[in-house]
């Protein structure tokens, strides 16, 4: 189970359909009993808010005691490097990957795979026909998710990212259809993300998704249930969980 944490011009936000909504505290998350966390940059077109970021992963990465991974405005080797050197384990990238897919081939060779995190963003366009969406899922590219996943496996990504725009913040629950697309073509994990309302949706994640992990974003910011207690949820349900 993965928490991503969306970070707008140094401050803790929530979004809702990739829009950038109310803002929050970063600190409750100190106490969640999360697998992994996902720190991304959404920030757009604001002077220094790349330092800011910096600052902000930096601080929490001293404090985090689970694999950190980290995204948004990668566009180099030398983002690669500094984010990991400052604390982050694997490096998500998203645009910079579909407009540079050798980056992801020379990300996996000098760091390893297992560094190199694909993030697919998605919607749903006429004839019902997904489509990939960069540029903060503004623009509107000719690959289908499935196919360029597949791609982004060969290039040497180590993880895929697929979140749903249609279902991102909306609490009802992921695009399942979108992730098992994504799930049956590739062969490393895929993180499944953009909906979450529910603990039942994770399972669903799983068992119909075929996800290797949740990610979950806006629902900690409505309720106080326990990340644990999901948990428990989950393995009464039979996915097998860390407990």
């Amino acid at each position: 189970m993965i928490t991503v944490l969306t970070i707008n011009d140094g401050v803790l936000f929530r979004t809702r359909d990739f829009i950038p909504d109310y803002r929050y505290t970063i600190n409750f998350v100190d106490s969640w009993s999360v697998d992994e966390i996902i720190i991304l940059d959404i920030t757009r077109g604001k002077d220094n808010s790349k330092e800011k970021f910096y600052k902000v992963v930096e601080d929490f990465s001293a404090n985090c005691f689970v694999p950190l991974s980290v995204g948004g405005g990668v566009t180099s080797l030398d983002d690669f490097s500094k984010l990991l050197n400052i604390g982050a384990d694997k490096i998500v990238i998203n645009t910079e990957a579909y407009e540079n897919p050798e980056l992801i081939t020379q990300a996996a060779e000098k760091y390893g795979s297992q560094c190199v995190v694909v993030s697919i963003d998605a919607k749903i366009t006429e004839n019902d026909i997904y489509k990939v969406f960069t540029n903060f899922g503004s623009k509107m590219r000719s690959l289908e998710p499935q196919s360029w996943a597949k791609k982004a496996q060969d290039y040497g990504a180590g993880e895929i990212m697929i979140t749903s725009i249609d279902k991102d913040g909306t609490l009802e629950g992921y695009d399942n259809k979108l992730n098992s697309l994504i799930s049956n073509v590739v062969t490393i994990p895929v993180l499944v993300s953009g909906g979450a309302g529910k603990w039942q949706d994770f399972v669903d994640g799983i068992k119909i998704g075929k996800g290797s992990a949740v990610c979950t974003t806006n629902i900690y910011h409505f309720t106080e249930s326990s990340i644990l207690n999901a948990k428990k949820y989950m393995k009464n349900k039979n996915i097998e969980v860390r407990i």
